[in-house]
């Protein structure tokens, strides 16, 4: 009985040139590909983004022409002739008490109702998120319930509470009715976002003799800062913009600028001159707040994603 014959291993053999040619052809056209569709998207994108602003524009380009030519033309003629740019508008809404007036009003409740639901929602969602407490995932639960109720909803029974109490057409009630619908919201995002905070580094400060107040305010508030961002642009811009509940629960005398506005379309349907800067200034604070604070709205929410 013979043994069967040895094998030696055979090395591997040398990339031929054609190889190496081949190899180098395919990865210099998986580049050049890539590139290309990286400037596709970009292009998409740059234009995409030039048609979302189109009308801001616009907007804008009317709010710097006389009524005339408001009347006349449309606002893209500005750029055959853009000497017949005028400020004038905007120096007629600073003469305009009731546009400024509500841009004033607008402010005094929008600030509150933004901070209030930061500040409490930032409460409540770190008590849900890490504290013990009888009935602490019933309570939740019904947070996440009142979500689903509709502002329409509460119109009327809030209304008769408020007359009942004195707030109906104040500047408390209306940023008490804010506060009151954007908190469920509030704690829900804030609770979830608290609770993906590892406990070891909770309990590292515990240990450190760092109380319940130092804990939320050195630790989860810092960490929790995208989040908090995030929700305050939301808070924001649904407050800013906000007709419906300003038009019914609002002082009639002093009312915000969405209800000013159309009020003045009501009233004078052809002064231009005041409604397009009034309609530019009230698009435009929302635009620069969230470009203010578009880094940390992006932190926000990529970490949500993340998570």
């Amino acid at each position: 009985m013979t043994a069967p014959a040895a094998t030696t291993p055979t090395a591997p053999s040398a990339p031929t040139a054609s190889n190496l040619s081949r190899t180098s052809h395919v990865s210099r056209a998986s580049r050049i590909a890539a590139r290309t569709a990286g400037g596709a998207v970009r292009v998409f994108l740059l234009l995409a983004g030039l048609f979302w602003l189109l009308p801001t524009v616009g907007l804008l380009l009317s709010s710097l022409r006389s009524p005339s030519d408001i009347a006349a033309s449309g606002w893209w003629e500005v750029f055959t002739a853009p000497a017949r740019l005028t400020t004038e508008n905007y120096t007629q809404l600073l003469a305009n008490g009731t546009i400024t007036g509500s841009l004033l009003s607008t402010v005094l409740i929008t600030v509150p109702a933004t901070l209030l639901v930061l500040v409490l929602g930032s409460f409540a969602g770190y008590a849900f998120a890490w504290l013990d407490f009888p009935g602490r995932d019933w309570w939740f639960l019904g947070v996440v319930a009142l979500l689903v109720v509709p502002v329409q909803v509460a119109l009327v029974p809030v209304s008769k509470l408020f007359g009942a109490v004195g707030l109906f057409e104040t500047t408390v009630g209306v940023v008490l009715f804010h506060t009151a619908f954007g908190l469920p919201f509030a704690i829900f995002l804030l609770r979830n976002f608290f609770a993906e905070i590892p406990r070891e580094l909770l309990e590292a400060a515990r240990l450190d003799g760092a109380g319940e107040v130092r804990l939320f305010t050195r630790v989860v508030l810092p960490l929790g800062g995208p989040a908090i961002a995030s929700l305050g642009i939301f808070q924001f811009l649904w407050v800013w913009n906000d007709m419906l509940i300003a038009l019914i629960f609002a002082d009639s005398q002093s009312p915000p600028i969405t209800v000013a506005l159309q009020q003045q379309v009501r009233q004078f349907g052809n002064n231009v001159d005041v409604l397009a800067p009034g309609a530019f200034l009230s698009m435009v604070v929302p635009l620069a707040v969230f470009f203010a604070f578009q880094r940390q709205f992006a932190s926000g929410v990529m970490a949500g994603a993340v998570k």
